[in-house]
């Protein structure tokens, strides 16, 4: 589960028989303070997301960069042989749920997102007592 914002734009590929996958960076932040100097500590970590048919086509018509957005999925690393002949590989979060928390129809004169297309998560954020940082 990652509550971030969008690195850039939805990249979006189309296979023959209509499948499509959509890519995006996604940016998770943490900030806390240091218990022994009292210094204010962030750090960014940034995550590739796969979105895949129907849920793709979503994220492309409703998301840009900067967007917030939460994303439940399970994570995949991904193993390939570069031009050099060396192994590389990629670690991505492959979504089956997602809810938008801002949007660029958000700041649109066409108002908010219709509430009928888009997959809901049940559960309510954690209170902020419960988060680990």
């Amino acid at each position: 589960m990652l509550i971030g914002h969008l690195g850039d734009d939805v990249k979006m590929h189309y296979f023959d028989g209509g499948g499509s996958i959509g890519r995006f960076p996604l940016a998770t932040n943490e900030s806390y303070t240091n218990k022994s100097t009292g210094e204010k500590v962030s750090n960014t970590e940034w995550h590739n997301i796969v979105v895949r048919n129907k849920a793709a086509e979503i994220c492309e018509k409703y998301l840009s960069k900067g967007d917030r957005i939460y994303v439940e999925g399970r994570i995949k690393t991904r193993k390939w042989t570069g031009e050099d002949g060396a192994d590389r590989y990629s670690t991505e979060i492959n979504v089956n749920d997602f809810t938008f928390l801002t949007t660029k129809k958000d700041n649109s004169q066409e108002g908010s997102l219709p509430t009928g297309e888009l997959p809901k998560v049940e559960e309510a954020p954690p209170e902020k007592d419960d988060l680990p940082f």
